[in-house]
């Protein structure tokens, strides 16, 4: 018996040892995953953290572009109103050129010549081709801002695009 009870100790002894070995063998897999999966997770934050960047840059660029839209619409509308002041100066001009033409025809038909009528139309066609020249001036000044606005506004996306591939 004293065999057996030798035996059943020494088989108890090799499956704990055996027990023991699968076990070191299960926690060095288990190190081994667990040392891969940090290395995942650490690329993961690191394409997050590249990922926020590019976000956060991207923000900073579409706020630049909505204040320079903001700024180029109000510069539009501050040319509008200048264009509209001179039209409607050029509208008063022409009324009262053609109010001082029928006052002159009048006198003309009554056959009395009246210079201060003449000297009135004079000054009303020279005020009449000075609202003219400020309406063309207003307009063209409107057109050269927007076009200013656009090709600045092409010369910038190059620059990006040259940027983004460098």
């Amino acid at each position: 018996m004293s065999q057996i009870d030798e035996l059943q100790r020494r088989i108890i002894v090799a499956l704990d040892r055996i027990g023991q070995g699968l076990e070191d063998r299960q926690a060095g897999a288990d190190v081994q995953e667990v040392e891969t999966l940090r290395q995942q997770l650490e690329d993961e934050r690191l394409a997050c953290a590249q990922l926020e960047e590019r976000l956060k840059k991207l923000h900073e660029k579409q706020d630049a572009q909505d204040e320079a839209a903001t700024r180029a619409r109000e510069e539009m509308a501050g040319k509008v109103e200048a264009l509209d002041r001179d039209l409607q100066s050029l509208r008063k001009a022409n009324q009262q050129l053609r109010d001082n033409n029928a006052a002159l025809r009048e006198a003309n038909a009554k056959g009395v010549a009246e210079p201060h009528l003449i000297n009135k139309a004079m000054l009303a066609e020279l005020e009449g081709l000075r609202a003219t020249h400020a309406a063309d001036r207003a307009e063209a000044d409107a057109i050269l801002a927007e076009l200013t606005r656009i090709l600045e506004g092409g010369a910038a996306d190059s620059d990006e695009t040259q940027s983004e591939e460098a």
